[in-house]
């Protein structure tokens, strides 16, 4: 029975995808929910699984642009996988018995050639008689004709001697001069399409602050342990980033709003999307309803959709939508920079490394861990005002996360109803 496998649709405008790359071999026998192509679109890399065991054969090629819905591959479930592979190792234990006395009256006829090994600073190196004489002829030594070489020809050593007498710095062992040329994923030129079009099509101003992270790290300290246990999963920064940044949202809407040709769109919602490094490029998986969430539900939600995206296994559908971005450079060692913003959205918020660095804290000058935060946004539909507020919210949200319980109201004034 023959099966075709076809390229599902990874959402609604997405007609065309590109297969970038099989994950098996043409002719191979796989198994049933094996993973054996990667497709790719202009928002995600997404694979190709058999839908049952058998022989794969190959309906188009690396590279190829296929429309959504077509073959990509066939599988003949008629083909067997098992007993092939018994029978080929049986069939090469046979062999072995055969060969092995040709491979000794080989040993024996490789010894018995005239060729040299050279020890030294480059071992295991077989220099011909005919070399060998040329080499001492012209006062070259193994590593003078080429670095590296197993074995040197005539040949080899005639391209060192006709080369122009010049005088040549010593190189490092394993120095290179090789090119590496490979197809840019469908992924990254879109990635590149967007970068211009916002430098190009955008009015985008940087704002910058620091934040006291002694508090958030005390926390994280104190109950890391106790939260493991009960969530599963370790706490990190970013849930009470993606807190504080809906939070400050209410506060300053336009941070949050998009322009539509001549409209402004304000979401009454903060769906934020996480920046995250994957082998295939940047992707942005988005924490719906933000708002509305706890930290523990945010920490889950992005763990969960860091490890689909750097799988392969996440939808085109949790990457679209995001209404903010928090990119987080610091994981890297970053500690300024100035993030560019992820259209249709007009603003991002960029993480850095925490250093401890000296502050005035109550007129003394003390030791703190301080994080470095910009605030890339259009300034088109963004004043100054609101992006300076809005980061500075951000920063008391982080300096004081029990503000996150009372929506940045004073307790005290609540409690007084002040």
């Amino acid at each position: 029975m023959i099966i075709e496998v076809k390229v599902p649709g990874p959402g609604e405008s997405i007609t065309e995808v590109e297969l970038g790359k099989w994950l098996v071999e043409d002719g191979t026998f796989v198994e049933k929910d094996d993973e054996i192509a990667e497709v790719e679109s202009d928002k995600a890399t997404l694979t190709l699984v058999a839908e049952a065991s058998g022989k794969v054969s190959f309906a188009v090629q690396e590279g190829d642009r296929i429309a959504v819905g077509s073959v990509a591959c066939k599988i003949d479930t008629s083909a067997e996988g098992a007993p092939v592979k018994a029978e080929q190792a049986a069939g090469q234990s046979e062999t072995k018995k055969e060969v092995q006395p040709q491979k000794k009256a080989e040993v024996l006829k490789e010894v018995q050639q005239p060729e040299k090994t050279v020890s030294g600073a480059v071992p295991k190196v077989k220099v011909t008689s005919v070399a060998q004489t040329m080499m001492e002829e012209n006062n070259l030594s193994v590593d003078d004709v080429l670095n590296g070489l197993r074995r040197l020809s005539k040949k080899d050593v005639e391209a060192v001697i006709n080369q122009p007498k010049v005088q040549i710095p010593e190189t490092p062992a394993g120095f290179s001069r090789e090119e590496k040329r490979e197809r840019m994923t469908a992924l990254r030129r879109k990635l590149s399409e967007r970068l211009v079009a916002v430098k190009n099509e955008t009015a985008m101003l940087t704002t910058f602050n620091e934040i006291d992270m002694s508090t958030v790290m005390e926390i994280r300290k104190k109950y890391q342990d106790k939260f493991a246990s009960k969530h599963g999963f370790r706490l990190g920064f970013m849930s009470f980033f993606t807190k504080a940044v809906a939070e400050a949202l209410k506060y300053h809407p336009t941070v949050n709003s998009q322009i539509d040709g001549e409209d402004i769109i304000t979401p009454e919602f903060a769906d934020v999307g996480i920046a995250v490094q994957t082998p295939k490029g940047l992707m942005v998986p988005i924490v719906r309803n933000a708002e509305s969430k706890s930290v523990p539900e945010i920490e889950l939600e992005i763990k969960e959709l860091a490890e689909k995206a750097r799988n392969k296994k996440i939808s085109v559908s949790e990457l679209t939508g995001g209404t903010f971005t928090i990119t987080n450079g610091g994981v890297f060692g970053s500690l300024f920079s100035t993030p560019i913003i992820n259209p249709p959205q007009s603003a991002i918020l960029g993480m850095h490394n925490i250093v401890d660095r000296p502050v005035a804290v109550n007129g003394q000058v003390v030791i703190r861990p301080m994080m470095y935060v910009a605030l890339s946004y259009d300034h088109r539909i963004i004043d100054g005002k609101d992006a300076v507020g809005f980061l500075v919210k951000v920063k008391q949200f982080i300096e004081n996360p029990a503000l996150l319980l009372t929506c940045g109201q004073n307790p005290e004034e609540i409690l007084l109803k002040l």
